[in-house]
């Protein structure tokens, strides 16, 4: 499993990356999501007819229970950025607290204990959150901002602790990677899995490896020739430039950055690479037009998948675990074992996003369920709103492809319990319906310890769905 990577860079590429160029700050939606589902990935197998079954009950009922709102006319006033309702970008939970990233770069974090707001996490006027990561080890939440002050063009992290926050108190947080200059095309990556972060200075052309847990740097590696650096469990597998019929490749230690393999991966001329992935010891290569090979590392073994059978996705997902991995294209999501077959296709998994809105993706943490922000069926409408614009959250078994539950329009009432707005607090009332909450989500994370989906939209409403 890779980590959640942060870029400086306005490229596309596989991993999450988000751009701080000096134009005004954007997310794209594919580049800012593929990560954060890879980090949750550690698997503990349990029996699958009971894992479903479970499932089933798990998600049985769900309504839509509160409503929060990320945007506040007397909230932090960034003087830099259009003062509007924008949509959210990413949720993510932690210890009863929900905190929600809005496009404008501001980001708010609620209490489910209290249902009110807590606080806004930007600490200055001119910063703009790009990004937002839970260090579990540390129980802190890292903050990814760009800032004003020097036009966007550089990401600073910020580390505070939950406990500060549930207080109030986001700016007793401190500043992380200060020595690294982390411009356009440099980056940082939060690798869950393997407890580390790594950070690329671009005008030093130099890695650095630090520890997640305490944020010491391991080591470095220097090399203007890297072109990309891929990280699986235990490993890290560095692509070099091409040359015209390979590209020289090597693979790290994660721990010290010992050499484990050196080695060279033959090319087709004139062909360009679609795509070089590493998980564990299988390394997948595919070129503009040409069969997917899977090359075992350790004794060269290659395998080919046609052209016709397998093309290129728009992102990938990896399952260590299980040994299997997610593609999703064209709005298809479908699950691949590493000799080159297609284990599950999904039955009622339509995503709603054609180009791979992973935002709205989520893979529990046993690896067996896909909860995603999905096209509705044209059966499943309820009367109320604009049912064409209205999607539905569909669950999934990932081993078997069966939808097992959905959170939909179709029940002919809504959904919703209104509240009253509690004197004094910062609660309010359910202003959208059932419909209305499943038009335009742009964000969506499940609570696997609350059994709570929180998904947010175009207008930077947040909504929660429970049993």
């Amino acid at each position: 499993m890779e980590g959640r990577r942060i870029s400086a860079s306005p490229r596309p590429c596989s991993g999450r990356r988000v751009s701080a160029s000096k134009k005004r700050p954007r997310v794209d939606g594919f580049l800012n999501s593929v990560k954060k589902l890879q980090r949750r990935e550690i698997s503990s197998k349990r029996d699958r007819a009971f894992s479903i079954s479970n499932a089933q009950e798990r998600f049985r009922n769900m309504r839509l229970k509160e409503e929060y709102d990320t945007y506040d006319p007397k909230g932090p006033y960034l003087p830099v950025l259009p003062f509007k309702r924008t949509k959210v970008i990413e949720i993510v939970a932690a210890r009863d607290i929900v905190f929600a990233l809005a496009h404008s770069g501001v980001c708010a974090a609620f209490s489910r204990e209290t249902n009110q707001r807590i606080c806004f996490l930007n600490v200055s006027q001119d910063e703009v959150i790009r990004s937002l990561f839970y260090n579990k080890n540390n129980d802190s939440l890292i903050t990814v901002s760009v800032y004003a002050s020097d036009s966007f063009s550089s990401l600073k992290c910020r580390s505070t602790r939950i406990e500060y926050i549930r207080r109030g108190k986001p700016e007793e947080g401190f500043a992380l990677f200060e020595s690294e200059s982390l411009k356009w095309p440099g980056f940082v990556e939060f690798d869950d899995v393997n407890g580390k972060v790594l950070t690329y200075s671009a005008q030093d052309s130099i890695y650095k490896v630090f520890d997640l847990k305490n944020y010491v740097m391991l080591y470095s590696i220097s090399d203007e020739n890297v072109q990309e650096i891929k990280i699986s469990p235990g490993i890290m597998l560095l692509i070099f430039n091409r040359a015209t019929s390979h590209v020289p490749l090597k693979i790290l230690s994660i721990e010290d950055g010992t050499v484990l393999k050196d080695f060279k991966h033959l090319l087709h001329r004139n062909k360009k690479v679609d795509f070089i992935e590493q998980f564990n010891e299988k390394l997948l290569v595919k070129q503009e037009n040409e069969n997917l090979q899977i090359l075992d590392v350790r004794n060269s073994e290659l395998k080919e998948v046609n052209k016709t059978e397998f093309m290129t996705p728009s992102a990938f997902i990896f399952l260590y675990e299980n040994q299997l991995f997610l593609t999703f294209r064209n709005r298809t999501v479908a699950v691949w074992n590493f000799r080159g077959e297609l284990v599950t296709s999904f039955e009622d998994h339509l995503l709603w996003y054609p180009d791979c809105n992973t935002n709205n993706i989520y893979i529990t943490s046993d690896q067996d369920l896909i909860i995603s922000y999905c096209k509705a069926d044209s059966s499943d409408h309820w009367t109320e709103g604009n049912v064409d614009a209205a999607g539905s959250i569909n669950i999934s078994n990932i081993l078997t492809g069966k939808c097992l539950a959905k959170i939909n329009t179709s029940d002919g009432q809504p959904k919703v319990e209104r509240k009253r707005k509690r004197s004094g607090g910062s609660s309010w009332d359910i202003r959208s319906t059932v419909a209305e909450a499943l038009e335009d989500i742009t964000a969506l994370f499940y609570d696997e310890e609350r059994n709570e989906i929180y998904t947010g939209n175009k207008n930077g409403l947040v909504h929660v769905w429970s049993n």
